[in-house]
């Protein structure tokens, strides 16, 4: 088994050191090293894993179900929405106005995009 050592200043290392590249016709000879390392709170000296995945453990083995397509579709609209709102001079003005209102209170959205989603969320789901 490999071993991993990390310089004493990092604390977390998480995510895909190296990825597929799932349009190459060589996919399938391709592997994944994805790397976590956490400090413990124990003194359990194993706090660094290393894993290897090939493409199969990578792709869905389930197919897509009516619902997920439903979100999906949902998702995608509300995104075309929020762009499409987002470049409408017509609404610029008075959405950043109400934005700045609503920003800094409890509950509030703290970014623009994230506030103009919940606008148009609200105006796809009726």
């Amino acid at each position: 088994m490999a071993k991993v050592e990390y310089a004493d200043a990092i604390k977390t290392v998480s995510g895909a050191l190296t990825k597929i590249n799932k349009k190459s016709p060589h996919a399938a000879d391709q592997k994944m090293v994805l790397a976590t390392h956490r400090v413990a709170a124990t003194t359990n000296p194993a706090c660094s894993r290393l894993y290897l995945r090939g493409l199969s453990s990578v792709t869905r083995s389930t197919p897509v179900t009516s619902d997920e397509r439903a979100q999906r579709t949902r998702f995608a609209a509300i995104s075309r929405a929020v762009n499409t709102r987002r470049k409408d001079l017509a609404h610029v003005a008075e959405d950043l106005a109400a934005f700045n209102a609503q920003k800094d209170t409890a509950g509030g959205y703290k970014t623009m995009r994230q506030y103009l989603w919940h606008i148009c969320a609200a105006e796809i789901n009726g």
